[in-house]
C-alpha cells in the first residue's frame, strides 16, 4: 500500500512539473512575442524640435512608456514611419542623453532616434542607419547682446560659451578664438536657462534647435555664420543608433529611403511650428 502511494505521488509530482514547464514555456513565448511586436525607441524628449515632452497626444504625440506624458517632434515622426515599415508598435522610452547608448547596448531599447550624429567615436560602440537629417551648427545668444551681430565664430572673444555634454557641439568650441569655454551642460533646457540668466553668453547648437530657441523666447537670437565651424558630414547629420550587427538595420534603411528630402523638410518645419513654447 505504501509502495502504491509512493508511485502515485511520484507520478503526480512528475505531471505537475511537466505542466509547470509547459506553462513557463508558454509564458516565455508570449513575452517574446510581445517583445517582437514592439519597436522601442530611446530619446531624451528635451531637444526641440527633434524631440520634446508634452502633456497630451496633440500634433501626433506618442505616449511615453511608464509615464503620463507624451513625446513629440521630428524624431517621433521619423520613428513612427520606421515602426510602420517594421510592422511594429512604436514605444517611446524617455532616456537621458548619457543613458541612450547604455540603454541600447543593454537591450532596454531597440534603437536611438534622438538627433544623434553618427560620429567616429560612437561608431566604435554602436552601429548607425543611413542619415535621416542634415543640419548646420549655429550659436544661440541673447537678443540685443554683445554678440548678436556676430558673423564669424571668431567674433566671440571674451564670450562665455558652452554646449551639451558628450556632443561634438562642445568639442568645436575650441575653434573659437578667445572664448571662455564653460562646463558642458546636461541638456538644452538647462542651457537656455543659463543663457537667459547671463551665466553664459551663448551656446552651440544645430539650426533646428536654434530656430526653436529663438521662436520660444523673444530674448534669444540665432546666429548663422558666413565663417563657421569646421565639421565633418558625420557631425552634421543624424542617424538611427543601433546595436552592432542589428537585424533591423536594412529594414530601417529601407524605411528612411522612402522619405524624400522634401518630406523630411516638411516634417521638420511642422515640428518647429508645433513645438511647445516652453521648449
Amino acid at each position: 500500500m505504501r509502495k502504491k502511494s509512493l508511485i502515485f505521488i511520484t507520478m503526480f509530482l512528475t505531471t505537475m512539473l511537466l505542466m509547470a514547464g509547459c506553462g513557463s514555456s508558454g509564458s516565455e513565448e508570449t513575452a517574446s512575442s510581445e517583445e517582437k511586436d514592439t519597436f522601442k525607441v530611446g530619446l531624451e524628449a528635451g531637444y526641440a524640435p527633434f524631440n520634446w515632452t508634452q502633456m497630451d497626444d496633440s500634433n501626433g504625440g506618442v505616449k511615453i512608456d511608464g509615464n503620463a506624458e507624451y513625446a513629440g517632434g521630428y524624431d517621433v515622426e521619423i520613428a513612427k514611419k520606421v515602426a510602420d515599415k517594421l510592422g511594429k508598435e512604436l514605444v517611446i522610452v524617455k532616456t537621458e542623453w548619457d543613458g541612450l547608448v547604455p540603454a541600447l547596448i543593454s537591450g532596454k531599447i531597440d534603437a536611438i532616434i534622438a538627433g544623434m550624429s553618427p560620429t567616429a567615436e560612437r561608431k566604435e560602440t554602436i552601429d548607425f542607419s543611413d542619415n535621416y537629417y542634415t543640419s548646420e551648427l549655429v550659436m544661440v545668444v541673447q537678443k540685443g547682446g554683445d554678440f548678436e551681430g556676430a558673423t564669424s565664430i571668431h567674433d566671440f572673444k571674451g564670450a562665455k560659451v558652452t554646449a551639451q555634454l558628450n556632443t561634438f557641439h562642445y568639442s568645436v568650441i575650441e575653434q573659437m578664438e578667445g572664448v571662455v569655454q564653460e562646463t558642458a551642460m546636461d541638456n538644452f533646457p538647462a542651457m537656455r536657462v543659463a543663457l537667459e540668466s547671463g551665466m553664459i553668453d551663448g551656446y552651440v547648437s544645430e539650426r533646428p534647435e536654434g530656430i526653436s530657441a529663438s521662436a520660444a523666447n523673444e530674448n534669444f537670437a540665432m546666429i548663422e555664420f558666413t565663417d563657421g565651424f569646421e565639421t565633418s558630414e558625420d557631425d552634421t547629420t543624424t542617424a538611427v543608433g543601433l546595436k552592432k550587427d542589428s537585424d533591423l538595420k536594412d529594414q530601417i534603411n529601407e524605411a528612411l529611403a522612402e522619405i524624400s528630402d522634401e518630406e523630411r523638410q516638411e516634417i521638420m518645419d511642422t515640428a518647429i511650428k508645433n513645438q511647445p513654447a516652453a521648449q
